[in-house]
């Protein structure tokens, strides 16, 4: 089967997934990075009652229109309000009400005077400034009125995002189930953390990169584990992992050595072959198929492949179920301050450094087995396919992690 190109790649994944339409409800707590499920309006004005921005006094502007240091004018202070509580005087001609802010502001009021032009006085107090009407006043609805629309379906919510919905009253919200993911791991040499490192054994990263990275983009991860390099049981853990997955993804066993199994268990499982191979390096040997519905991407076995692959391919597949535009893959144009001398007979990514339009290459090399290098480094460069050297100084594109 002839490699598929990045991009062709791509598209045949996003033509067999879609937006997840499930709703559920869930705790402002919990609503860090979900999508938002319907249009948010408001029910009522924001603050709901005219307020102080200031401490100082509550009085009316035609009372203190001639107040200047050198001629003060007194006033006969009536009550004191603080934030939280409602004075039940009225401001009448002559008079002042104290207030801190926050507070609502007392009837009768039109303007607030900061205490610092004022003597501080409690029975009485000398206004050493004029004021207008509606000066360090702050009106209901300053931050909205009832029925404007906050916040629109498909709206990623953050930190301010759900300030606002806090500030409405809401405990709970609305949002799309996210995408469930199962990462399954296979090899007999590798072991996971924790067990005991034995003669020709291998502490298995991927599912730990992987797992984190999905984690990371807010996806629920249903099933992770490893399974050793036998057609039946790999047959077996995806069987179980597809009762609860949307996508499963799977690392290792993809090319065409006696124990790169996935082949056939594809077949075991009669799944819809989508491709095997597509012409990037690293991860060349990718397998994707369909199984009862979902997806099935067989990636690399070697860390550095499995985790550009789960970039280029798996991430655009989850903005798609998952209606997160902010996941799509960005790219940006930088000049490299880097070489890279190897032949690029296809599309290739180097791990890189990227700030203000520059870009450098990562120390040491870019070989798919090699992980620890990749520490800190924000972006792939994409060097074309039938590059002959990437040179310093050379324009490129980069995809930004």
């Amino acid at each position: 089967m002839e490699a598929l190109t990045l991009e062709h790649a791509v598209e045949i994944l996003l033509g067999k997934v879609k937006k997840i339409e499930e709703k559920e409800e869930i705790s402002l707590w919990d609503a860090a990075g979900r999508v938002l499920a319907g249009d948010i309006t408001a029910k009522r004005d924001q603050p709901p009652f005219p307020r102080s921005p200031l401490d100082g006094y509550a009085v009316r502007s035609e009372d203190i229109r001639e107040a200047s240091k050198e001629h003060p004018v007194s006033l006969r202070v009536t009550d004191e309000v603080t934030a939280g509580h409602v004075s039940k005087n009225r401001v009448e001609p002559g008079t002042a009400i104290r207030i801190m802010t926050g507070a609502p502001i007392p009837d009768g009021a039109d303007c607030i005077v900061m205490q610092e032009d004022t003597d501080y006085g409690e029975d009485t107090v000398q206004i050493y400034r004029k004021a207008g009407a509606y000066e360090n006043y702050c009106f209901a609805g300053e931050d909205y009125i009832i029925g404007t629309k906050l916040l629109s379906k498909d709206t990623v919510l953050g930190a301010v995002e759900i300030g606002t919905l806090a500030s409405l009253g809401m405990e709970t919200v609305s949002v799309y189930r996210r995408p469930r993911t199962a990462i399954i791991t296979t090899g007999d040499e590798i072991i996971l953390p924790g067990e005991e490192l034995t003669e020709g054994k291998i502490y298995d990263s991927n599912l730990y990169t992987l797992g984190t990275r999905l984690a990371l983009w807010g996806m629920q991860v249903t099933d992770r584990g490893k399974v050793e390099d036998d057609v039946f049981a790999a047959a077996a853990r995806i069987r179980k992992a597809a009762e609860n997955a949307d996508i499963i993804i799977t690392t290792g066993g993809v090319s065409v050595g006696k124990k790169d199994i996935m082949h056939d268990v594809t077949e075991l499982l009669s799944c819809e072959k989508l491709f095997w191979r597509v012409a990037i390096k690293p991860g060349m040997p990718t397998l994707c198929a369909m199984y009862e519905g979902k997806l099935l991407i067989c990636l690399s076995g070697n860390p550095y492949g499995a985790a550009v692959n789960l970039e280029l391919l798996v991430r655009p597949v989850l903005a798609e179920m998952s209606g997160r535009g902010d996941l799509r893959l960005q790219r940006k144009q930088a000049v490299s301050r880097s070489e890279f001398p190897k032949k690029s007979p296809v599309l290739r990514y180097v791990r890189a450094y990227y700030e203000d339009g520059m870009v450098r290459k990562a120390d040491g090399l870019n070989d798919s087995g090699i992980l620890s290098n990749m520490c800190g480094c924000n972006c792939l460069i994409e060097i074309p396919a039938g590059t002959e050297a990437l040179k310093e100084g050379d324009t490129v594109w980069v995809v930004m992690l």
